[in-house]
């Protein structure tokens, strides 16, 4: 176990009693859940709603959180996925115009912009059709840009299980998208 894995588990057997030590977790993890949301969510506002309800919820259950050899994080991750699943369960998913525009370069034309943030919810929306291993493996590998190693202390799985789940979900990205590779031909 690694020095900051120690101190982290210590910190979370803290966080149990002290609300100073659950802040201490909360100022540490709150970027980069909130980058994971917003990156499956595309949403500012919802992404904001669904972090907080993040770690409300891990607040709430912290008290029966047990170390399982995997970092707090991965906890965490388990708890946005299953709160970004529920949200998309009970809600149908909206985007507007101007939502798309407003992310994309101010320098380029209009009409650019919209394409390729068309394009993008397009790839985002064939990964959230995928199935949820592959789906969050794909999020935390394009959205977040982990390596394998990382993915799979998450998800509690090899790296070469991430490594499957990963390469499985562009096959199913590029069948949903149409998109066709080629295959050079060996001599």
């Amino acid at each position: 176990m690694t020095l900051l894995r120690a101190y982290e588990d210590q910190l979370v057997e803290r966080a149990k009693q002290d609300a100073d030590a659950f802040g201490e977790l909360y100022d540490h993890y709150v970027g980069q859940i909130h980058r994971f949301v917003y990156s499956r969510t595309r949403d500012q506002d919802l992404a904001e709603d669904i972090t907080s309800e993040v770690f409300f919820k891990a607040l709430r259950a912290i008290g029966r959180y047990r170390p399982s050899g995997h970092p707090f994080s991965a906890w965490l991750y388990q708890i946005s996925v299953n709160a970004i699943n529920d949200h998309y369960r009970s809600h149908k998913p909206t985007s507007t115009l101007d939502g798309a525009i407003g992310v994309a370069d101010p320098q380029r034309a209009v009409d650019e912009r919209v394409a390729d943030s068309a394009e993008a919810a397009r790839v985002w929306a064939a990964i959230d059709s995928l199935p949820p291993q592959q789906r969050t493996a794909m999020t935390l590998k394009l959205g977040e840009d982990m390596k394998l190693a990382q993915i799979g202390e998450i998800m509690g799985k090899s790296e070469g299980a991430i490594k499957l789940l990963v390469h499985r979900g562009m096959i199913g990205v590029r069948q949903r998208l149409g998109v066709t590779v080629a295959v050079e031909e060996q001599a």
